[in-house]
């Protein structure tokens, strides 16, 4: 078998295909929340907190060669968890909505067995009857 074929082979399989799919879907996903946080979510934020701008929070450590001061951007940082806890809980999410689909349905309660027939009722009744003889 050759290299080209092999490759071919397992680049066809279906976890693969799928693993690829998510991968890309991820990563849009990933730049829409990123705008999500950037956009709606940290200005509202700025906003409860008299004004300040996250993303430009910073703290000058020193400054390099060219004396342009070296900041140490923890708020950047910060917006950058906002968006890691974003994602996690939307995958948590919809994790959770698949694993619910994925679910058996409850087993029903076994069902009563039907009298039996008035036959061997007759019968077991009979056969009682001479045993206490």
């Amino acid at each position: 078998m050759s290299l080209a074929s092999e490759f071919r082979e397992f680049a066809m399989r279906g976890n693969v295909v799928d693993l690829a799919v998510g991968v890309v879907i991820g990563g849009a996903f990933g730049k829409i929340v990123s705008s999500l946080v950037e956009s709606v979510i940290m200005p509202v934020v700025s906003l409860l907190t008299a004004g300040n701008d996250f993303s430009k929070l910073a703290v000058a450590i020193g400054t390099n060669a060219k004396g342009d001061p070296l900041l140490l951007k923890y708020g950047a940082f910060m917006q950058s968890i906002v968006d890691f806890l974003i994602i996690a809980l939307v995958i948590f999410l919809a994790i959770r909505a698949m694993n619910r689909l994925k679910r058996p349905a409850p087993e029903a309660a076994p069902a009563v067995p039907p009298p039996p027939p008035a036959q061997e009722v007759l019968l077991t009744e009979i056969r009682d009857l001479l045993a206490k003889r």
